[in-house]
């Protein structure tokens, strides 16, 4: 009877251990000050090896292209697109024969904002990403992040 409960604890722990979401991409959010009213956002990943993130401007028919949805905030204001800081790989897809362009190890999302005057506030928004290795997709996650201006 020990020998059972031995077993099925393992089966249930071994199991439980399967079942678990992967999660290859780990993300950062800070800013960096560059005057008294203008930062930088940095939205930064981290991707495992064997694994990518499709880049912003990726539109081939698979995958999800990374997107930024940054929440209005009425003290400052997005200035120009986002900037990365990273190398973007582009190649043949071999099942769908298309050009697509991803980032793998890591990557920097940079995005300037402006304050209205000088004065503590916050950027909250989003990051939509799909994370894929050779042999899968991960469904399309949103990474909510909220980054002070101080």
């Amino acid at each position: 009877m020990k020998q059972f409960f031995s077993l099925l604890t393992a089966l249930l722990l071994s199991s439980m251990a399967m079942s678990q979401v992967k999660n290859p991409v780990k993300w950062t959010f800070s800013a960096k000050k560059i005057d008294a009213t203008t930062y930088e956002l940095h939205l930064t990943a981290s991707i495992e090896p064997g694994w990518h993130i499709y880049t912003i401007d990726h539109s081939a028919d698979i995958g999800v292209a990374t997107s930024i949805v940054l929440k209005s905030n009425p003290l400052a204001t997005p200035q120009g697109k986002v900037k990365v800081v990273g190398k973007a790989v582009t190649l043949r897809d071999p099942s769908t024969a298309e050009m697509v362009k991803f980032y793998e190890k890591t990557v920097d999302f940079v995005q300037v904002v402006k304050l209205k005057k000088p004065l503590k506030t916050s950027f909250s928004g989003t990051v939509e990403y799909m994370a894929c290795d050779d042999k899968q997709c991960l469904p399309p996650t949103e990474k909510p992040f909220t980054i002070a201006l101080q």
